[in-house]
């Protein structure tokens, strides 16, 4: 797919925007639904970080990282939230297209393989002459190869059974299968649901098991971060008020999440927050270096491994996938 209209998209975004100015309107994509992790976004709602930069932001859901990124490329968004591995992958198949990482946020991605002790699976080695359920446009499988390369898995042992997102947890609940990829928080809290006692449960993190990949990420369109700068500088320290605060206080930041989708579980949103923060966003090298960089070193390994599944038109640069420019030098401490 090749967004050929970008450009003259991104130049009419460009040239409609306005000097910032007090409640500045910043409409913000999501990538998925309102669940835990999302509740940061909703407590710098309430708290006013977002109005203390003179911003009016309204948070979108989303249908995933391919619904959010094309929504910030276009300019029907100026900010979004999006899996920097699917960013890359974007902006390789739509070439100079308005869009860039400006703040890292899950400092690990939440790619994994999850499995049950009881059937075997505890450690990497443990899927070899086993069977591991994968739906096929699932994120974690498509990062599967490079982590079976970088625990040295023989992948001619493993037999690979193509389920559906609904079918997954239920078939490895039943023990049809032994493992299945995906998101850490979500597969655990679902098994969980379904009656798999939790000390039954393996959790392989990939970025534990060799790999470098990042995570999630706050994207901006270029055009509208050029002449909205500051607004964009307040957005981003908002973000991270609102993380602050949600790892200061789970359980507040969940009721803000909840009065934003009341038919939610409260308890089991509040716990895939905690995981999140626990796996994803509170890392070590976040608590050592603050939220939001990235390392130049470890991105370069990170894009060497998606090249082990991925077949770059052109060599990726760095620059143009993500950008520190708005951000403060060091980060923004959490703790």
């Amino acid at each position: 797919m090749r967004l050929r209209a970008l450009a003259f998209a991104a130049a009419l975004l460009a040239a409609g925007q306005s000097p910032v100015s007090a409640e500045t309107a910043m409409p913000f994509a999501l990538d998925w639904k309102f669940e835990g992790p999302a509740a940061p976004y909703f407590v710098a709602i309430d708290k006013g970080h977002f109005a203390a930069a003179d911003l009016s932001v309204e948070v979108t859901a989303g249908q995933g990282s391919l619904d959010a990124i094309p929504k910030v490329a276009t300019g029907a968004f100026p900010v979004g939230f999006a899996d920097i591995n699917s960013l890359v992958k974007f902006l390789d198949q739509n070439p100079g297209a308005p869009v860039i990482g400006v703040m890292m946020v899950y400092d690990k991605p939440p790619f994994a393989i999850v499995g049950r002790k009881s059937l075997g699976v505890s450690a990497p080695k443990d899927l070899e002459d086993r069977v591991l359920g994968a739906p096929p446009p699932d994120g974690a499988w498509a990062q599967f190869p490079a982590f079976a390369s970088a625990n040295g898995l023989d992948v001619s042992k493993i037999t690979v059974e193509p389920v559906g997102f609904p079918t997954r947890e239920p078939m490895l609940a039943e023990g049809n299968v032994a493992a299945v990829t995906g998101f850490s928080f979500s597969s655990f809290l679902n098994l969980v649901r379904l009656g798999v006692p939790e000390d039954d449960i393996s959790v392989i993190l990939m970025a534990d098991h060799g790999l470098a990949l990042y995570g999630n990420v706050i994207i901006a369109n270029t055009d509208w971060a050029a002449a909205n700068g500051d607004a964009l500088k307040g957005f981003l320290a908002a973000i991270a008020a609102g993380w602050k605060d949600a790892i200061a206080d789970p359980a507040a930041a969940t009721e803000a999440l909840i009065s934003r989708n009341p038919a939610a579980d409260a308890a089991l949103e509040e716990r895939r927050l905690r995981l999140s923060i626990e796996a994803n966003v509170l890392t070590d090298a976040v608590k050592a270096n603050g939220m939001g960089l990235v390392d130049p070193a470890r991105m370069a390994k990170a894009l060497e491994q998606i090249a082990e599944t991925y077949t770059f038109e052109t060599a990726p640069d760095p620059a143009k996938i993500f950008s520190d420019a708005w951000l403060p030098a060091g980060g923004f401490p959490l703790e």
